[in-house]
């Protein structure tokens, strides 16, 4: 296992304001839970966490917010991804500034399906540019997202170009053989799912952890099994694809929207229910499926 990076760092949901402004006594609050229910870090503007949806300034004013209330910059991954490279530097060496060299990094995707020549030079164009010797750049490889992903050869060129500093691959590709295969040809790489249900397999591998979003809502649950990959009750391994399957219990719902419903229920914190246009929160009807799948799950949910 890399000591890079390794453990359960959720994929941090961020709770806005009915207008969609960043909701950051909240956003503190759920960090610190995160971390206080067994999680070894938090990862900050990723995909669940609508991170470029966000302004450059409102990014790193939340990092500077965490930093300042007492959560440890070795507790933070921070997403620099932007469609602009030199927005990506900024943030990058806004967080190296504050001491939080964990970064994780997908190139712009405004265009589709670009050469992998290209992909490979923005990486490199970014790790140069933020000029941190300290530097610890996860590579965010989610196709279904960006429309391209690290090739085997790509992720070797890279810790070629910028060993030390490329430690790793978040794979978010949702294909268990994928992340098996990226876990042998790097054995010294940090390889971390986003795929709740595959963490296990993965980590018992040679997988260093996950960045995923069912952690928002279980985090107890997802750190049992970081802790434990060899050794998941059964149990446990049917509540993970309990819960999952609300993502799906109507057709083409955003799973954003149903983490924080899921969140808003938990809580009982309706402002969890806000997202940042253009997601919107889910529907009525879609609500209440959700609603009621995660109450049938009933004392389930005290382990959670």
């Amino acid at each position: 296992m890399n000591p890079d990076i390794h453990g359960l760092w959720p994929a941090l949901l961020l709770p806005v304001a009915p207008n969609g402004a960043l909701d950051t006594p909240r956003a503190l609050a759920h960090a610190k839970h995160m971390l206080a229910a067994g999680c070894n870090g938090v990862t900050l503007f990723g995909t669940t966490g609508e991170g470029p949806a966000f302004s450059v300034a409102e990014r790193k004013a939340l990092l500077e917010s965490m930093i300042g209330s007492g959560i440890q910059a070795d507790q933070i991954l921070v997403t620099t991804t932007a469609l602009a490279l030199i927005d990506a530097i900024e943030l990058g060496r806004h967080a190296t500034r504050l001491g939080v060299h964990r970064q994780m990094f997908m190139p712009p995707f405004y265009f589709n399906q670009p050469r992998e020549a290209g992909v490979i030079e923005s990486v490199s164009q970014v790790v140069h540019g933020i000029g941190d010797d300290q530097l610890k750049l996860l590579l965010y490889h989610f196709p279904a997202m960006s429309t391209f992903g690290f090739s085997h050869e790509a992720i070797a060129e890279l810790v070629r170009r910028h060993p030390g500093q490329v430690m790793g691959v978040k794979d978010s590709g949702g294909s268990l053989a994928h992340a098996l295969a990226l876990a042998k040809a790097f054995p010294s790489l940090s390889i971390l799912t986003g795929s709740e249900q595959h963490v296990a397999e993965v980590m018992c591998a040679g997988g260093s952890g996950s960045i995923n979003g069912l952690a928002n809502v279980a985090p107890r649950l997802m750190a049992r099994v970081i802790k434990s990959p060899h050794m998941v009750s059964p149990a446990d391994s049917q509540l993970i694809l309990s819960l999952l399957a609300l993502l799906s219990i109507r057709p083409n719902m955003p799973f954003v929207g149903v983490y924080k419903q899921m969140l808003a229920e938990q809580t009982g914190d309706a402002m969890w229910l806000n997202m940042r246009a253009p997601l919107c929160p889910l529907d009525p009807s879609e609500a209440q499926a959700v609603r009621e799948g995660y109450r049938a799950l009933g004392a389930q949910l005290e382990t959670i």
